[in-house]
């Protein structure tokens, strides 16, 4: 394993709107095709774990941690190889508003140019959670 193996990037997004409101919404599987696009169109509840059939990773099983009052989101990304990918991610308090914060690990292997292509897919989804979020308050 090479040092870049081990890399993490925290990308963060604040949001305007109070923590439980962002913690509510990010934490309900269901909500997850509107602003988590890496997980495809469509998830749906099969026992203890969420099935997105059309990722375009191909079909995934999702597990989260139990709701808790810690503002811990992580999730488990099981892969259609077998390979499970651990995601950090937090909802925090920032003023009277909050921040998502989620823990990229560049996979083993993984090109800069892969890294980067991630990154950016997760500024995009952390930045559509933040526009739903504060439009529905507006709107």
């Amino acid at each position: 394993m090479t040092s870049t193996d081990k890399e993490s990037r925290h990308i963060g997004v604040r949001i305007d709107r109070p923590v439980d409101e962002v913690y509510a919404y990010a934490s309900d599987p269901a909500n997850m095709p509107a602003w988590a696009r890496g997980l495809g169109g469509s998830i749906e509840k099969r026992g203890d774990r969420w099935v997105a059939e059309d990722s375009p990773m191909g079909r995934v099983e999702v597990s989260f941690v139990p709701r808790n009052a810690f503002g811990v989101l992580d999730h488990d990304v099981t892969l259609p190889s077998g390979e499970t990918v651990h995601n950090p991610f937090r909802v925090i308090a920032h003023g009277a508003g909050s921040e998502v914060v989620f823990t990229l690990r560049r996979q083993p292997g993984m090109s800069d140019a892969e890294f980067e292509r991630d990154a950016a897919m997760v500024v995009a989804d952390l930045t559509r959670l933040k526009e739903l979020l504060e439009t529905a308050v507006s709107a």
